[in-house]
């Protein structure tokens, strides 16, 4: 779905303490009776305050009144959630103004967003609930006891380990954005001045940015770790410029000026998306690892027609790192930090369940549809005055797109709008 914040300027702080309510009620309910909401929020003009404020909410979409419900209640849509975490970091003074959507992934949308300063930063949301649950959610651990907040708990958890991974991630000198504050389902963080290395035509010296890929990869092995999603979609690259000055002979041999400096230029891969992420101890780490090396290594023989001829790096070679020369194992950092062993099981049983959904293959998320997307957005907000709808899943079915960036012609990246 598409956010739209105009509406946030007209909501009272009575509208925002009723949202809040339908949002307490969304842990115990899908659909949340209209006397809890007025019961948690407890506003002073009783229930006739609560009703004008439901009608406001629900007439700009952050809550909805399901058709056919046996009982009159609202639920929260990802529309509340997503004025919720937005207030929260606007109280925080963490943004200030919300910008275009620049991207859009398999269960994400990316925004850049500013603060007060005007400082460009991204706003993620984790949108886990896409892809529908119903064919999922009756005889699964991690929604039989969250049937009212299913996609919001997995949302959140998506976040929150993403969050965690990025900063232990940043803390190890690992090239990654800088993670800035999360709250909900969202992750605020640094804004890259860089691009999808699937936007990416051509590059310097394909063989350098293939060796410094595999270097990743083999380093987060190293700390424990494997990324999961290691593909062009979640690789982005940093251009740098560099002034070379003239030798002490070439100075010598004639007269130079700063138009005669020569430019270099070098490429620096930055990870993101982490939700994925999992251990080098997991079940299946070495199918994981695996996936991540074959994506690569298919990508740069697609793209840029170069293929390695060192074998490997191979998953029972990286295992030996793991934590050797005293390197710190990060997957036991971050479940120390406070992330249970139930909410990673969760989110991945989530994610894997999504993707059989989809049909999705290994490296396959260069299949984009724009159209399903567009069919998507009018969809979830096809409601009546009263927010009446008669879905029961937030943006179910929705196909994978990522959303037109703008693109900068660069000295030594040719971009290509392929995907």
């Amino acid at each position: 779905m598409k956010l739209d914040t105009k509406a946030m300027r007209h909501l009272t702080a009575e509208d925002w303490r009723v949202l809040t309510a339908v949002e307490i009620g969304s842990k115990n309910h899908e659909v949340i009776p209209t006397p809890l909401i007025e019961s948690i929020a407890k506003l002073r003009g009783g229930a006739s305050r609560v009703h004008k404020s439901i009608s406001a909410l629900a007439k700009v979409g952050l809550i909805a009144r399901l058709k056919e419900a046996k009982y009159d209640g609202y639920r929260l849509t990802y529309g509340g959630v997503d004025y919720l975490a937005l207030h929260t970091y606007a109280s925080r003074k963490q943004v200030y103004s919300v910008g275009n959507r620049i991207g859009v992934g398999k269960e994400s949308d990316i925004l850049v967003v500013a603060d007060e300063k005007g400082t460009q930063r991204v706003l993620k949301i984790h949108r886990l609930g896409r892809i529908s649950f119903r064919t999922v959610k009756a005889n699964r651990d991690y929604l039989r006891k969250r049937q009212g907040g299913s996609w919001m708990y997995l949302s959140r958890l998506a976040a929150e380990k993403e969050f965690a991974f990025m900063q232990a991630l940043r803390d190890e000198g690992f090239p990654v954005p800088e993670p800035i504050a999360q709250n909900r389902h969202t992750v605020l963080m640094q804004f890259m001045d860089a691009f999808p290395l699937r936007q990416i035509s051509e590059v310097p010296d394909p063989a350098a940015l293939y060796a410094d890929l595999i270097s990743l990869i083999l380093r987060l092995a190293q700390h424990g770790l494997i990324h999961g999603d290691f593909n062009e979609f979640n690789i982005l690259i940093k251009e740098e410029r560099e002034k070379l000055k003239p030798s002490v002979k070439e100075k010598e041999a004639q007269e130079t000026t700063e138009e005669d400096e020569k430019d270099k230029f070098t490429v620096t891969p930055i990870l993101i998306d982490f939700p994925q992420m999992v251990s080098m101890d997991h079940q299946n780490a070495e199918m994981y690892f695996d996936r991540d090396v074959n994506c690569v290594k298919r990508f740069f023989e697609r793209r840029f027609h170069f293929v390695s001829t060192q074998p490997g790096p191979f998953f029972k070679d990286a295992k030996k790192t793991v934590g050797k020369d005293g390197v710190k194992r990060l997957d036991a950092k971050v479940e120390a930090s406070g992330f249970s062993k139930k909410a990673l099981k969760d989110l991945e049983a989530a994610i894997r369940e999504q993707q059989a959904a989809r049909g999705e293959e290994a490296c396959s998320g260069e299949d984009y549809d724009a159209a399903s997307m567009d069919e998507d957005d009018n969809n979830d907000n096809n409601e009546d005055e009263d927010g009446v709808t008669g879905r029961d899943e937030p943006d179910a079915g929705r196909s994978d797109h990522e959303a037109g960036a703008p693109r900068i012609e660069m000295k030594s990246l040719s971009i290509s709008n392929e995907t």
